[in-house]
């Protein structure tokens, strides 16, 4: 078994055979994914060494330490954090061999085409429809709330397929290439001012077979891995002690003494200790993660990361007083990734705001909660035997 001694070697290795220094970015990233040392707990040949996953932190440690570049993770969460776990569960070997490389690299950018203006918390409502057409599928439908869609050359989409089944099953999982003829991103224009958000449109959009991630039918079952990953890596993601929405409220109180009052300082006191929590519960997730696959618990954290990022963004424009009204930019941008400690104390707060909704909304995490990790008894679902064709919409 590879250990952290071996490790280390194969790092060392990896620098002097491209010193960063003279090594391009592209270069040095192919070269880390070719050694298996992008993400050491994946299968050989895919860019991993079928190693703990526990040990991703010795090589992420040497890397960084010689100035290494990374692969800009933020710029393409999605497809690291949601799609790239899925494909390896359910992916064949030929999608395996032909996505998670240039996926890891960043070469290829990756968005979810998952919610709808009419199945948003009851995403298996979807009306997405793919219909066979010999080797290939005919996609029409309304996605919505896709987050990088404009920057994106590849989705993870869910369409149904079968509509005469309960909504559950009648699902069918795709890889879909942006760049084909009938995808139409369109910007969404928040209250932020930006456009990260976007509706995709898809008229007859033609997906081969071959782009299918699981059985027919059987799509909700894999979108449950995507969903897992994804609540994990929005609210288990690794963070120094104040690093996220606390720090700049934290160097905030500590630079404007004028500023600070007695309520104030309780409040930020019990913030500062809950996020720390947060930040100590979600490390203690991730090593939970070494054993397998993500599972409920993560619900948990991306409902905290969302009362707290709205609870200290709020206390941040409090403590600026007069400051915490203004905002710096009203621009219509489409930004590649969301930066919430680059801008102002405004700007944080209002993007927070979809902190609750993105992800997973707030009410349905908390029925997650109750039901699959205490255990408490389920709300009554009088659709859970109906066909989707015939539910009330």
């Amino acid at each position: 078994m590879t250990d952290a001694a071996e490790l280390e070697r194969r790092s060392a290795e990896l620098l002097a055979a491209h010193p960063p220094a003279t090594t391009g970015k592209p270069d040095f990233l192919k070269a880390r994914f070719d050694a298996g040392l992008a993400w050491v707990h994946y299968p050989e040949g895919l860019g991993g060494l079928g190693a703990p996953r526990s040990l991703q932190v010795v090589v992420d440690a040497a890397l960084e330490a010689a100035g290494a570049p990374d692969n800009d993770s933020r710029r393409n969460g999605i497809g690291l954090g949601m799609a790239a776990p899925t494909i390896l569960k359910y992916g064949t070997e030929e999608q395996k061999q032909r996505y998670l490389r240039p996926l890891w690299i960043g070469e290829e950018v990756w968005c979810q085409l998952f919610s709808e203006p009419g199945a948003g918390s009851d995403l298996a409502a979807l009306g997405t429809r793919a219909v066979r057409e010999g080797d290939d599928w005919v996609v029409n439908g309304q996605k919505v709330w896709t987050s990088g869609a404009h920057n994106s050359r590849w989705a993870i989409l869910i369409a149904r397929t079968d509509p005469n089944v309960p909504k559950h099953a009648g699902i069918t999982y795709f890889i879909c290439d942006m760049t084909d003829p009938g995808v139409d991103v369109r910007p969404l224009r928040q209250v932020t001012g930006e456009a990260e958000f976007n509706e995709v449109f898809l008229t007859d959009v033609r997906i081969p077979d071959s782009r299918r991630l699981g059985a027919i039918g059987d799509g909700w079952r894999v979108a449950q891995t995507t969903l897992n990953n994804e609540r994990v890596a929005i609210g288990g993601m690794r963070l120094p002690r104040e690093g996220g929405m606390i720090g700049p409220v934290a160097k905030t109180w500590r630079e404007r003494p004028e500023l600070r009052t007695h309520d104030l300082h309780q409040r930020l006191l019990k913030l500062w200790v809950e996020s720390e929590v947060a930040r100590l519960t979600a490390e203690r997730l991730r090593q939970q993660l070494v054993a397998g696959q993500p599972g409920p618990e993560g619900a948990g954290m991306k409902l905290a990361f969302a009362r707290l990022n709205q609870e200290i963004s709020g206390l941040e424009v409090e403590l600026r007083g007069e400051e915490g009204l203004l905002y710096d930019d009203w621009t219509m941008r489409r930004p590649e990734l969301v930066d919430f400690v680059g801008r102002d104390a405004g700007y944080r707060y209002l993007r927070a705001k979809g902190n609750s909704i993105e992800g997973g909304t707030s009410e349905v995490l908390l029925n997650i909660v109750a039901e699959r990790v205490l255990g408490l008894p389920s709300e009554p679902r009088t659709d859970k035997d109906v066909a989707w064709k015939d539910l009330a919409r």
